[in-house]
């Protein structure tokens, strides 16, 4: 019995090499955001947009970036999947949850004037 979840088909060989042309790239970005300071907000901005296109292309090429792609795509299937409440249960609850805060702040505030009590009358 293999440890390994993965089957050699699912991986590539050159998954390494891909993972290091996105370090390049965000490397790339970095540096050069750096270097280009004094130019355009919005030109580095935009710079650095299409390297983070290109490096999360890359990445989804990866065996991990492929995983990943799946797991968003199911977890999009399940979020559509939600029943979301109404605006009238929304606001229900809401009021529900105002009550209650209301209620136990006044016991607590209460509790809090009781124990002051006690304790003056203790100590004078």
């Amino acid at each position: 019995m293999s440890a390994k979840s993965s089957t050699p088909a699912e991986t590539s060989k050159f998954d390494v090499l891909k993972w290091a042309v996105v370090i390049a790239l965000v490397a790339v970005g970095v540096a050069g955001n750096a270097y280009y300071a004094e130019q355009s907000l919005l030109y580095r901005t935009l710079g650095l947009l299409v390297l983070a296109i290109v490096a999360g292309f890359v990445a989804l090429q990866t065996a991990k970036g492929s995983a990943l792609w799946k797991l968003l795509k199911e977890a999009r299937t399940e979020i559509r999947k939600v029943v979301w409440p109404t605006k009238a249960e929304t606001r229900q609850t809401t009021l529900i949850v105002i009550a209650v805060v209301i209620v136990v702040a006044l016991l607590l505030w209460a509790l809090d004037l009781l124990l002051g009590w006690i304790v003056s009358g203790i100590i004078g």
